[in-house]
């Protein structure tokens, strides 16, 4: 089973990590200035992950596949690691899907 893990960054913002079953990070947030912005932020992945369409397939410069997870009003909400191909992209987008919804919050702040 999935979790979100919110920890602080340096600058002192609040960031969260869906990690899949196995410990792997699958989508990361943009930094947030207020714990309960990321917390609304975790609920808006939980939402929008079950809608194909909030799924915005990418190519890096670099040739590499990513995807970010954009919410109702088309901000972004989350983005995904690098992949090699387009298939192990569809295989974090799946995995997003799956671990999401029911995924428990690990806060690691300190606050």
């Amino acid at each position: 089973m999935g979790k979100f893990v919110i920890t602080t960054r340096k600058s002192g913002e609040f960031q969260f990590n869906l990690k899949a079953g196995n410990g792997q990070v699958i989508l990361s947030s943009e930094g947030y200035s207020t714990k309960t912005a990321c917390l609304n932020g975790v609920e808006s992945v939980k939402k929008n992950s079950q809608e194909d369409a909030r799924f915005e397939k990418n190519v890096a410069k670099n040739g590499k596949f990513y995807f970010n997870l954009k919410a109702s009003n088309g901000q972004v909400i989350g983005n995904s690691e690098m992949y090699e191909t387009e298939a192990s992209r569809e295989n974090g987008i799946k995995s997003v899907k799956t671990n999401a919804p029911d995924a428990q919050v690990d806060d690691q702040t300190l606050s």
